[in-house]
Formats: structure tokens, C-alpha cells, sequence
């Protein structure tokens, strides 16, 4: 006897519910993208064709039109191709699932999951050198309660390369006061890592658990209100931050200061100061080594770029000319 066919509103809760959240264990922000990758690609095609999500069924989204809405994610929204591909993960993991559970929604599914990946260029790293952190970590007013925490979030950022949501999730039962102090880090896809401090980050930290709420799941830098900051509210103080350590290092005008800069520096600075790249992609939680690879890509270009500026010392040698017409075309291509 046929199963009958699901609702496609029904579908995609199960997803969510089931697939997502019961089976995968997926965590918030990743639910977070999905969420925001559907609600858009719904309220595209409800503003294309005047079909409102609840009445959507599966035949509706063909490839053809999944296609226009990456279009119109990079046409008219301006995003880039890697937020495309973001995008695109989430379809295709809908996809697969309603391949499984709507065997007849195959036809349809099949050439969705057809629809590749974008390439795209990955941009050589720029970082910040040890001076211009030193000028950003000094910056803040210790003599203010949002100074203190700011130049102690700041250093704690830097110390353990934390991504900014790792910082704002940091509670008070995450720092590690032992023989050697330490974060633990609550990393992407709900993977956990545990990153040593540096004497002096560990005294500015235990120094400001003395002036914050210091209950077990209370944030380590809470706003005014108590409550943990926003990650728009850590690159509004970052930003406070580099406009005053601009007075003092110059070289730090015009450029683009996030908190994932200070991550990058991290890397930087570990791997120039010697450490290996698989204790770079632990320190950091990079599942990818080729995530970490670019960091010493991106430290051979600035030897490179150096090296330009240097005389060589050897003669030129006679650079070979094709004496063949379809040579001579390949050369020239």
C-alpha cells in the first residue's frame, strides 16, 4: 500500500524538529542558518509567484527557481558566494531528508541536490602586527567598569583566538582557575575546546570575576543590564577601542578591525613564532586543516612581499621563445 504523501508545511517542521534537533543534535546557530536560509528563500518565492509558505508543496520547488533565488541572493541582496553556498547547505540537507521520508518528491530533490557549490576566491589573510594588538589591548579606560571588561575581553580574545560568539557565550563556570589557568570554549557545532591563558590574562580575569556576578552560569562579560553582550555590542566596543589606539599607531587608520581580526592574529602570531599548524587548528577548533593552511599562506606572502623589494642576485637567465605558431599561441594565451 502507498504512504501517503506529506504535507509539505508538515515536511519541513519535521525537518527542523526531528532531523535537526532530535537526531542531529544540532546546535542553535546552526538551526539559526537554516531557519534564515528558508525564510528566505519562502518569502522570495512568495513575492515571485504569490504562493505563501503554507501553501507551498514540493512540486514549487523546482531547480529553475531555486536557482533564480540564488540569483536574486547575490543579484539583489549583494551576498557573496561563500553566503550562497551557506545557503545552498541548507537546502540540500532539506533535500536529502525529503528524499528519505517523500520517496515520490524524487524527481524534484534530485535536481536540487544537482545544484553545485559556487567557487569562489579565497583572499590572502591580512593581520595585525604585535604592535598594533599591543595599542588595541591598551586601549580601553581600566578606571571604568566597561573599560576593565572590555580590555580584559579584548586580551581574552586574543589569548585564546576565540570567535566572537565563544566570547559572548563565556560564563563564569567556563574559566578555569586551577594550577594552570584556562577557558573552555564552547566552539561551533557544539564542539568544546579548552585554551591555556597567559599569566597576565589570567590575573586581568580573575581580577574581574571580583566586580561581576560570579554565579556558575552568569556571563563573564555581561552589559550594564547584566546580561551577556551581543556580538554587536563586542565590535562596537572593539571598534571604541582601535579609534583611540589609532592616536598612538598610526598604522592602524583605514583599516577593517573585526573581532575576527584579533582571531586571525592569534593564528598569525602563533605560527610566526613557531608553533605548529595542527596545535594552531586545536587552539583555535578548526575542523579543516586546509582552514588552517591559510595562515601560512598568508605568512609566506608577507615574506614574499618583502622579498620583492630585494635585489637578485643572480643574472637573468635567457627566457625561452617558441619557434612554433601553435606554441607561440599557447604562449601567448
Amino acid at each position: 500500500m502507498r504512504a501517503p504523501q506529506i504535507e509539505f508545511p508538515q515536511l519541513v517542521q519535521d525537518f527542523f524538529l526531528r532531523r535537526l534537533v532530535d537526531q542531529r543534535g544540532a546546535s542553535a546557530r546552526t538551526i539559526e542558518s537554516y531557519r534564515d536560509a528558508f525564510e528566505l528563500l519562502f518569502s522570495y518565492i512568495e513575492k515571485r509567484t504569490g504562493t505563501s509558505p503554507s501553501t507551498l508543496q514540493m512540486a514549487d520547488l523546482d531547480a529553475p527557481l531555486v536557482l533564480d533565488f540564488f540569483d536574486y541572493l547575490e543579484t539583489e541582496r549583494h551576498n557573496s558566494a561563500r553566503t550562497r553556498n551557506v545557503r545552498l547547505a541548507a537546502i540540500h540537507s532539506f533535500m536529502r531528508y525529503a528524499a528519505v521520508r517523500d520517496p515520490a518528491s524524487l524527481p524534484i530533490t534530485s535536481r536540487v541536490l544537482a545544484i553545485g557549490a559556487k567557487r569562489f576566491d579565497r583572499p590572502v589573510l591580512g593581520y595585525l602586527s604585535r604592535e598594533q594588538i599591543t595599542a588595541i589591548l591598551a586601549a580601553p579606560d581600566r578606571n571604568t567598569w566597561s573599560g576593565r571588561r572590555d580590555a580584559v575581553m579584548l586580551a581574552t580574545t586574543y589569548n585564546t583566538g576565540a570567535r566572537v560568539s565563544e566570547i559572548t557565550a563565556l560564563r563564569v563556570s567556563d574559566i578555569l582557575a586551577d594550577r594552570q589557568s584556562a577557558v573552555h570554549l564552547h566552539g561551533k557545532g557544539r564542539k568544546q575546546r579548552v585554551i591555556p591563558l597567559w599569566k597576565n590574562t589570567a590575573s586581568d580575569l580573575r581580577s574581574w570575576l571580583g566586580r561581576i556576578n560570579t554565579a556558575p552560569d552568569a556571563p563573564v562579560f555581561p552589559n550594564k543590564a547584566g546580561a551577556p553582550m551581543s556580538r554587536s555590542g563586542v565590535r562596537d566596543r572593539l571598534d571604541r577601542a582601535v579609534a583611540i589606539a589609532e592616536q598612538g599607531c598610526p598604522s592602524l587608520r583605514g583599516q577593517h578591525i573585526s573581532p575576527h581580526t584579533l582571531r586571525h592574529a592569534t593564528a598569525m602570531h602563533l605560527l610566526q613564532s613557531g608553533t605548529d599548524l595542527a596545535t594552531i587548528a586545536l587552539w583555535l577548533g578548526h575542523s579543516s586543516p586546509a582552514t588552517t593552511q591559510q595562515y601560512l599562506e598568508a605568512d609566506l606572502a608577507a615574506k614574499e612581499a618583502v622579498l620583492e623589494h630585494l635585489p637578485d642576485p643572480s643574472p637573468t637567465p635567457n627566457r625561452f621563445q617558441p619557434g612554433d605558431r601553435l606554441l607561440g599561441f599557447l604562449k601567448g594565451l
